[in-house]
């Protein structure tokens, strides 16, 4: 089974409470529980993570470069101004999915840039929390395809 690192930034902690018109009913925990299921059934041990520390987020990040482990990413806040955040995942060294709940585009013009989409190796948003299941989707599709370009 291929490990994988769901990281989760800022306020993703209060899911379920927080601005529940644009983030859904679904609470952190109920999150967990999607990924890791949806982990089982495509063969990955998924560990999901939150935190609403950078410097907490960026060890995460050099943990996952320094052990070649592929993240799912949702920046939330540090999406639009963590420059710090951005670095450490120029850093990568798997195939890594920012992932978004709502859609940035579709939100205040502040959320519409990402200073991580930059080094990521693609970004799902909009699904609701469903994002996480085509993100780790696409982590399967992308190692499958890492794998075929070393044979």
């Amino acid at each position: 089974m291929t490990r994988v690192l769901v990281l989760n930034g800022p306020n993703l902690g209060r899911l379920g409470t927080r601005e529940p018109d644009v983030y859904g009913s679904t609470t952190f925990e109920g999150l967990a529980a999607l990924c890791r299921d949806a982990g089982r059934r495509l063969d990955l041990d998924v560990e999901v993570r939150q935190t609403d520390d950078e410097a907490e987020m960026i060890r995460w990040v050099h943990e996952a470069a320094d052990e070649r482990l592929p993240v799912v990413l949702n920046p939330a806040a540090f999406t639009h101004y963590s420059y710090a955040l951005r670095d450490a995942l120029a850093q990568r060294t798997a195939p890594l999915v920012e992932v978004h709940i709502s859609n940035p585009a579709t939100r205040e013009e502040f959320r519409h840039t990402s200073v991580v989409a930059g080094v990521a190796t693609g970004t799902v948003a909009g699904f609701g929390t469903f994002s996480y299941v085509l993100a780790l989707q696409a982590v399967v599709e992308l190692l499958a395809e890492q794998a075929n370009e070393q044979n």
